[in-house]
């Protein structure tokens, strides 16, 4: 639940906000002064708004916001206040304020403004993310990554980013191994130098140590200039080497010799070139059990494995899920001219209960396609058609699965015992023209049957009986008295 900051000295205009914060689904927390509310924010950089008033005794709204501005508080104000000069309007909207209202505000508008602002905010904090990426800064900060499963991830992170020991990011595929290796250029001595990401099972494997090392004029057919290759554009900074475990075993090589001695030799190059280059590895496989295979160099795997830090799939961080859809709903929202401002708590509920096997790339998707669906003002459950339609397949396929006998102890195949089909024929029905004995029935009998069917199908209306057995009326009455059946008919009318 988004936590809420108010800020006011009035108690009972404090309740009162607090109540309509709450009965929107925010988690509200009050605070009746400026100096306490800098407090709460110091310690919780994670609130998602906060309604400021602007006059308080100790420290007013104006001085608040400064003191957030020099701090880096980045949580969105909402200013609440009395007084509706323009003046203060202006130096409010100055001071980086989202909103402004004068008191005593209507509840709609209230929640209006709290739902704003927070779209505001993720969409900010996702511009700067995508800043610090670019600018080769990216921290922790710019990583939702709050789930408890992280943390030691993000430690190791730090850890790893004070030296240019080799590291290698294991992980599924979509869980983010790039951010990974972007928080440990940023936090280290290379931050704001190259980094230069090599997606390895991507490049042709003729030309993978072209791209890697470069290669010089008249080199091969179509070398028609020097062409430097990653390593060099990397020189002093960071070469992220994704999916690492899909280069070829002559690459391989020359890659190990690049590590150990910090040179590399282009296609037809005549003398080696030094780089200085930090090596981050990443793979969606076990690097281990390719050396085991001989499809990845053993000398390599230990080269390469000094820091291992494995990334945990989604479905062990699920913490994250709400945040990641708010960034995901502020920044689609926006890319795509519409006003989403959320999520339903039906729709979270469905996201939440969901394994993600694509991880953090498929929840991105997944946003992005309901936000082009949709027509309303938040996301529901109907615009994730895709998880709705695998979410009921996988647990009805789980159910199918658990109710299949399992074997106690394996079973030799000379004494596998057949399997046992379910008798899939219906029983057949009895002939009619076939007594209870199974013989053919007398011709009477017959007959009598034919007539009670006719008169039932007609309700009793002799003439239409006689006219469907092909019979006249006194043959029919004449046949009623021979098989008793006048009598019955006379009993039943009675």
């Amino acid at each position: 639940m988004t936590r809420v900051l108010v800020v006011d000295d009035d108690p009972v205009q404090l309740r009162l906000t607090a109540e309509v914060a709450n009965r929107a689904g925010f988690k509200p927390l009050t605070a009746t002064g400026g100096e306490q509310a800098l407090s709460i924010l110091r310690e919780d950089r994670n609130i998602g708004a906060m309604i400021l008033d602007l006059v308080m005794p100790d420290l007013d709204g104006m001085g608040v916001m400064d003191a957030m501005r020099r701090e880096g508080l980045t949580t969105p104000v909402i200013i609440q206040t009395a007084n509706a000069s323009l003046e203060t309007v202006i130096s409010a909207m100055r001071n980086g304020a989202a909103d402004y209202f004068v008191k005593p505000v209507a509840p709609e508008r209230l929640i209006i403004s709290l739902r704003n602002a927070m779209k505001l905010d993720a969409l900010e904090a996702a511009i700067r993310s995508e800043r610090a990426r670019k600018a080769g800064t990216f921290a922790v900060s710019d990583m939702i990554a709050k789930a408890p499963a992280m943390a030691r991830v993000l430690a190791l992170c730090g850890k790893a980013g004070k030296s240019t020991i080799p590291v290698l990011i294991e992980g599924e595929t979509g869980v983010g191994k790039e951010l990974i290796a972007r928080i440990i250029q940023g936090s280290g001595d290379r931050a704001g130098k190259p980094f230069v990401t090599v997606n390895c099972g991507a490049i042709p494997p003729n030309l993978v140590e072209s791209v890697l090392f470069g290669h010089k004029k008249g080199a091969f057919t179509g070398a028609v200039a020097d062409q430097p290759g990653k390593f060099a554009e990397a020189h002093n900074g960071t070469l992220f080497l994704d999916e690492v475990g899909e280069l070829p075993l002559d690459t391989q090589v020359k890659l190990l010799r690049a590590l150990q001695e910090g040179e590399i030799e282009p296609v037809g190059a005549s003398k080696p070139e030094r780089v200085n280059v930090r090596v981050i590895s990443a793979t969606n496989r076990r690097l281990l059990n390719l050396a085991k295979t001989g499809e990845f160099r053993e000398d390599l795997y230990y080269r390469l494995n000094v820091f291992p830090i494995y990334v945990p799939p989604l479905r062990e961080r699920m913490e994250d899920v709400a945040e990641l859809v708010a960034m995901f709903i502020a920044r689609f929202s926006a890319e795509a001219g519409k006003r989403v401002l959320g999520i339903s708590p039906a729709a979270l509920d469905l996201l939440m209960a969901y394994d993600w096997p694509g991880n953090v790339r498929q929840l991105e998707n997944a946003v992005y396609r309901a936000i082009v669906l949709t027509d309303g003002a938040f996301l529901e459950s109907v615009d994730f058609p895709q998880i709705v339609a695998q979410s009921a397949g996988r647990d009805s396929a789980i159910r199918a699965i658990e109710q299949v006998p399992v074997p106690s102890a394996p079973t030799h195949i000379d004494t596998a015992p057949a399997r046992q089909r379910a008798a899939t024929e219906q029983p057949s029905a009895p002939d009619r023209f076939l007594d209870t004995s199974g013989e053919v029935a007398a011709l009477a009998e017959i007959e009598r049957a034919a007539i009670v069917f006719a008169i039932a199908h007609h309700g009793g209306r002799m003439s239409r009986v006689a006219r469907a057995l092909k019979i006249g009326r006194s043959t029919l009455y004449r046949k009623l008295h021979e098989y008793g059946l006048a009598e019955e008919l006379i009993n039943d009318a009675a």
